[in-house]
């Protein structure tokens, strides 16, 4: 075991190195918002809570939107459990990105009747509409795009379990844990 004075000294070493890491990951974000900008030419239609709406109707009057792809393919009875897992992280924080000019929705394309029903047993309130009236080039309006690891940082939970001693205790198998919420043991 360390002395307290030994434990302090390598937690301040580590809090210059977390440090870095904001500063580093504050500057990879500013590259990210100077890509170049490609303009969409196509009408894009979706189905929702609202009916029928255009790309330009989701932004919901704002100036920035946020798509999150959930897959949810037409076949499947449910969504991917992944993204539900991430999708309850969606409602908390909306109300906080609406008031910096930004709309958050999810796109599926499954039928808007399947994510609907997913919604409500999910308990969802979150704006999620269907490309399924149009699935050809569905999600090519995606200009900016992060997989796998890539958005470990918007989940909530994954944050969280970082801080632990057995962070997310995968061993190297994934996440093969992660279940919908409702799936879980008791």
């Amino acid at each position: 075991m360390l002395s307290h004075e030994q434990w302090f000294a390598a937690r301040k070493a580590f809090l210059a190195k977390e440090r870095e890491f904001t500063r580093l990951r504050d500057e990879l974000n500013e590259q990210r918002r100077n890509l170049p900008w490609e303009a969409v030419d196509e009408r894009y239609v979706f189905e929702g809570p609202d009916g029928k709406q255009t790309l330009q109707e989701l932004f919901d009057g704002r100036s920035q939107l946020v798509i999150y792809h959930f897959m949810f393919d037409p076949n499947w009875e449910a969504g991917c459990p992944h993204c539900s897992f991430w999708a309850h992280n969606f409602n908390p924080v909306i109300v906080h990105l609406n008031q910096r000019d930004v709309t958050m929705i999810a796109v599926s394309r499954a039928p808007y009747g399947k994510l609907a029903a997913s919604e409500k047993r999910m308990g969802w309130s979150f704006r999620w509409v269907s490309c399924f009236i149009r699935t050809r080039r569905a999600a090519s309006f995606t200009r900016i795009s992060t997989h796998a690891r890539g958005i470990d940082i918007l989940n909530t939970a994954y944050n969280y379990l970082g801080l632990t001693p057995k962070s997310r205790d995968e061993g190297g198998r994934g996440q093969f844990w992660v279940r919908r919420h409702d799936q879980y043991a008791r």
